[in-house]
């Protein structure tokens, strides 16, 4: 997947900000901590991640979306790239914390362990990492074209993968994994109510 051809790239031209409303809670972290977000798209997270750290980096593969992640209004004191997650353009062990929000489930197999590899390399020794992503439960699995198992292409051309926590657990394997839990909601769509799930992931990296 390139810049070029980004199927997310196009979305954003389309509509814009895609992502609104308020973040789901995210872990406290320690003071000073240098912090990277993979995946920033138009910038929901940015904020609560700002307001927790003094540095943070945020990359994304579209250009539209870190064009948009640069007007809010904290993004003066983060940094910002155009990058592949699976190409981070940092050296070793620089973070002390690195956040996937809904990006990893994006990508197939094969991207998908490439992202991991990379969280593992950029990550310093003690670091911690912060996944989310959806279960195997939410009401969205199935939709689409199958395009390996659990991995399903929408109209749009946008793949999504839904995830076990077992999966979730062996993907960022050596880290060690702190928690792993879904969390379920119901939604309530057209009269009836839909359940919705993703599991959050937190790792640390072992001295």
């Amino acid at each position: 997947m390139t810049v070029q051809s980004s199927p997310w790239d196009e979305d954003y031209r389309r509509r814009g900000n895609l992502w609104g409303g308020v973040p789901a809670p995210l872990p406290d972290l320690p003071a000073g901590a240098a912090v990277l977000e993979v995946g920033c798209g138009n910038g929901k997270t940015l904020g609560a991640l700002i307001r927790r750290s003094a540095h943070v980096a945020a990359v994304d593969l579209s250009p539209r979306a870190v064009a948009l992640a640069r007007r809010h209004p904290d993004a003066a004191s983060a940094s910002f790239a155009v990058a592949d997650a699976r190409c981070l353009p940092f050296c070793a062990e620089t973070f002390d914390a690195v956040f996937l929000v809904h990006i990893a489930g994006h990508l197939p197999g094969p991207g998908r362990r490439a992202v991991a590899s990379e969280v593992r390399r950029v990550l310093g020794t003690g670091g911690t990492a912060f996944f989310r992503g959806f279960s195997v439960e939410d009401m969205r699995a199935g939709k689409g074209t199958e395009t390996e198992p659990q991995t399903f292409r929408r109209g749009d051309g946008i793949l999504t993968h839904y995830f076990t926590e077992d999966e979730v657990r062996e993907l960022f394997a050596p880290l060690v994994p702190v928690s792993i839990r879904t969390h379920r909601w119901r939604m309530r769509v057209r009269g009836r109510d839909l359940p919705r799930a993703e599991i959050e992931g937190f790792f640390r990296k072992a001295e």
